[in-house]
């Protein structure tokens, strides 16, 4: 009997069958491949997105609790705050500079936080420098790959984007800490707000 024939063979199945069934099985598997890599490629973008806030939100956590420990006193010497408007390219890139006691090292640090473009990305940087000792000053960038950073501190009821006790005299009751970065093409900003403590009845 001819296996070639569009009849059905007791034995087996026509070539027609057969090429449907292929064709079918094609289908199919393309099918499930295309949402294999679909599901892979959203779980790689959705870790990559949780990754980010968390890097942001740890960033964000450090700045607040080392600057609600900021000491500012005109009878202590080199004590300050403050804060610098800056920009790059449009892009808010403010800088701030204060003492404080960190764990990173023992006694009075002087802080300083600043953007810094690096391989065509903004980068956010903290620089501590001992008050008490002649160390080197350690440097580290604290978050890559960030659109902004936008300190602020209240003053009368409004927030201002400059500060210096030099010439205010005093600690903000407030500094507003702005972060801002994005994740598919879509800007976030994540806020936090220090309360400096220092010299304050508890």
């Amino acid at each position: 009997m001819n296996i070639f024939s569009n009849k059905k063979s007791i034995n087996g199945f026509t070539l027609i069958e057969i090429l449907v069934a292929v064709t079918i099985l094609s289908v199919v598997l393309t099918a499930i491949y295309s949402t294999f890599f679909l599901l892979q490629r959203a779980t790689e973008n959705s870790d990559e997105s949780i990754t980010k806030i968390q890097e942001a939100r740890k960033a964000i956590e450090i700045i607040r609790c080392e600057l609600e420990s900021a000491v500012f006193n005109e009878n202590i010497k080199d004590t300050q705050i403050k804060i610098k408007d800056k920009d790059y390219y449009g892009k808010p890139a403010s800088q701030i500079i204060f003492t404080t006691f960190t764990s990173l090292k023992p006694g009075l640090s002087k802080l300083s936080y600043y953007i810094e473009e690096k391989d065509g990305r903004l980068t956010l940087y903290r620089k501590i420098e001992s008050m008490l000792s002649d160390e080197t000053e350690n440097t580290a960038d604290l978050i890559e790959g960030i659109e902004g950073f936008l300190i602020e501190a209240q003053f009368e009821d409004k927030w201002v984007k400059t500060w210096d006790t030099g010439i205010n005299y005093n600690i903000p009751e407030q500094i507003r800490i702005n972060l801002i970065f994005k994740i598919k093409d879509r800007e976030i900003t994540l806020t936090d707000i220090a309360k400096p403590m220092y010299g304050k009845s508890i």
